[in-house]
């Protein structure tokens, strides 16, 4: 067994027949003037909430949504994804109008085998992210039993994620298994050769994690504004594209490191520039190491992207995470888009690291092509840099 699920009890192990359990999913997805624009998570909550209602279970499910502080914002409202789970189910879910409060106790009280009832955002309480004992009390009375599987949530110390477990029986959902299944073969048995492609906006977002894959990796290939650090700490001039002064050193000796252990470090040779940050702004083509004074590098070149294309069609395993470039601007679209569609159709074990490369391949109609797109950034991250997830950890028995 993948040891990250070792001593945590799953859905195979739980009957659930005439049982009220309490589903701590995670349903943050983005939402526009009160519309969801993208229902991955919704989606993906599906099939664990579908299996307990299978069994004759009633199903209180629980999610945080935005950043609301601690108290009610419409603007945070859980409604719009009830409706979409409504849609989903295809069965009516109950919304309740609070959090723990009365119409909430009311609602699960009343809740029958087969029927499903939403809370209101787990962030209009203060209880929530303060893991507080009283808060985490009133919600188990919600219910018999837990199941997380709230995968994207499971590196927070929160009340109903570590608080829960504390209180009723718990269990590890379909989807926070899979997850951990994944990536928990990526950290200890990856097919080789092992690929990770690594992007996005800041290196020091992604050291531990950097130095965690060393010692796993065969292939390490850097994109995004994170490239910029490196480069300049191979010698190379970047003209005035964003990079960290102060990772330069480190970043320097990371890839020494790697290349002294036969790890081979694909940096970009070429990089599409423009004059400023603008989605309209006038994109060209340059060598890495002609690029003027006066441009920044926003993606990767062609030469680049087909180079990594070229490692990822040979890969037993590819991890991606960060794009290769400001992917939402079709000018710097092209690198994030190239490797997106080598790793949708590389012959090897493809993985996708949640938030924006997640973002990116649903974007360009990939998502489907890809063996896993994880749910979680930030968990990935954590659980990629090696540390203990408390919402794993406090499932263990």
């Amino acid at each position: 067994m993948n040891e990250l699920l070792e001593g945590v009890a799953t859905l195979a192990d739980l009957d659930a027949s005439g049982r009220r359990v309490f589903v701590r999913a995670d349903l943050n997805v983005p939402l526009r003037d009160g519309v969801i624009v993208d229902d991955l998570r919704v989606r993906s909550s599906v099939p664990t909430i579908r299996a307990l209602l299978d069994q004759g279970a009633a199903v209180v499910v629980a999610s945080h949504l935005g950043r609301p502080k601690g108290t009610p914002d419409p603007a945070s409202s859980m409604t719009p994804v009830g409706e979409r789970l409504t849609q989903l189910l295809g069965t009516d879910v109950l919304i309740a109008t609070d959090v723990v409060g009365d119409d909430a106790r009311t609602k699960a009280e009343a809740l029958e085998p087969g029927q499903v009832l939403l809370l209101e955002n787990l962030r209009w309480d203060p209880g929530e992210t303060a893991n507080d004992d009283a808060f985490a009390d009133a919600l188990a009375s919600l219910a018999d039993v837990y199941v997380d599987d709230a995968f994207g949530a499971s590196h927070r110390a929160h009340a109903s994620v570590t608080g829960l477990p504390a209180r009723l029986p718990g269990y590890a959902g379909l989807l926070l298994e899979r997850e951990l299944d994944v990536l928990g073969g990526l950290l200890t048995d990856p097919a080789r050769p092992y690929v990770a492609v690594l992007g996005g906006a800041k290196v020091s977002d992604k050291l531990p994690v950097l130095e965690n894959l060393l010692e796993r990796v065969d292939v390490l290939a850097v994109g995004g504004a994170m490239a910029y650090t490196f480069l300049v700490g191979q010698g190379v001039s970047v003209g005035s594209s964003r990079y960290e002064s102060e990772q330069v050193d480190g970043v320097r000796e990371l890839v020494a490191a790697a290349r002294e252990r036969g790890i081979q470090v694909l940096l970009p040779t070429d990089v599409v520039v423009a004059a400023e940050f603008s989605q309209s702004a006038a994109a060209t083509t340059v060598p890495i190491g002609e690029v003027p004074d006066d441009q920044m590098g926003l993606d990767i070149g062609p030469q680049t992207a087909a180079a990594y294309a070229d490692v990822i069609a040979t890969a037993g395993s590819v991890l991606w995470n960060g794009p290769m470039g400001v992917f939402e601007w079709e000018a710097f679209a092209a690198g994030t888009r190239r490797v997106a569609e080598a790793i949708a159709t590389s012959p090897g074990f493809t993985v996708v690291g949640g938030g924006d490369s997640a973002a990116a391949v649903r974007e360009f109609g990939l998502d489907d092509s890809v063996d896993h797109v994880s749910t979680g950034g930030g968990a990935s991250l954590e659980l990629l840099e090696g540390k203990q997830l408390p919402g794993v950890v406090s499932l263990r028995r």
